[in-house]
């Protein structure tokens, strides 16, 4: 072998590297996984289908598993029902104007923590609410469901009175309203998406990073190995992380839920 080609052979990691490595993009967020009528069903529907599944069953199974002293499964059940109910819509919501939207509450605290957690949980690793799509649908359940509550509770025009606080001086009525109207028409919808949307984007996309960057230093030679060590250990760490994450924002998607139907629902602003 002449030295050109051994040094050829020498740099081949760092070719490879250069050439064959792509960072995770947001294309790699779009997974079809079949056609039909020109329309892809892609694989963020299918674990949406199987989430759906997933929580019917178990609503089913608790609910011909109820009793006066609750199993370990039903314990956990209850659990989670019981701070959705307490912590979130009675608290936010308040009084006994809480109970009608209880159901939605707790389908959208559950729905969107198991959604966030199958980011992270083998084989499936997909967090559908990373695709805009999917937040954006839910936060339109919510978006009709504190206007219709706002003008069931208070007439059309009461609703739109109770944008402005009572006692402001005239001149700076139609400022305060203006301004209202926008933050409950669109920057309240925009941000209960994009806040969910954001979170769940940016994790995976981070977790992705570090564990195909590890993968890809672990090939590209001994020395590199050892960062690619390091790299997994990260995307490990970031694992963990990334369920208090998930955690926090099906806590927040919820919260904010509640807080706009609390808010449609009072008597005063």
């Amino acid at each position: 072998m002449n030295p050109v080609e051994e040094l050829h052979v020498s740099h081949a990691p760092a070719q490879l590297a250069e050439v064959e490595f792509h960072s995770p993009s947001t294309n790699d967020f779009w997974l079809p996984l079949f056609e039909v009528g020109g329309l892809e069903f892609t694989r963020g529907m299918l674990v949406i289908v199987l989430v759906t599944g997933l929580l019917v069953a178990w609503m089913l199974w608790a609910a011909k598993r109820a009793a006066v002293v609750p199993s370990k499964g039903m314990f956990v059940t209850e659990g989670i029902y019981n701070f959705a109910r307490n912590d979130i819509a009675r608290d936010l919501i308040g009084g006994q104007k809480f109970k009608p939207y209880l159901p939605l509450i707790f389908s959208l605290f559950v729905f969107v923590l198991v959604n966030n957690l199958l980011g992270v949980i083998p084989p499936v690793q997909m967090p559908t609410m990373s695709s805009i799509a999917f937040p954006l649908a839910l936060t339109l359940v919510v978006y009709l469901t504190y206007h219709v509550a706002g003008i069931k509770q208070h007439g059309l025009v009461g609703y739109l009175k109770t944008f402005v606080p009572s006692g402001l001086p005239a001149p700076i009525v139609p400022v305060v309203f203006l301004l209202e109207f926008v933050s409950k028409t669109i920057t309240q919808p925009l941000t209960l998406v994009l806040r969910l949307f954001g979170n769940m984007l940016a994790g995976h996309m981070a977790l992705a990073l570090f564990i195909m960057g590890g993968w890809f230093l672990v090939n590209s030679g001994p020395l590199m190995a050892i960062a690619g060590a390091g790299s997994w250990i990260m995307g490990l760490l970031m694992t963990f992380f990334e369920i208090l994450i998930q955690c926090l924002q099906a806590y927040v998607f919820t919260l904010l839920s509640a807080s706009y139907i609390g808010a449609a629902l009072a008597d005063d602003h």
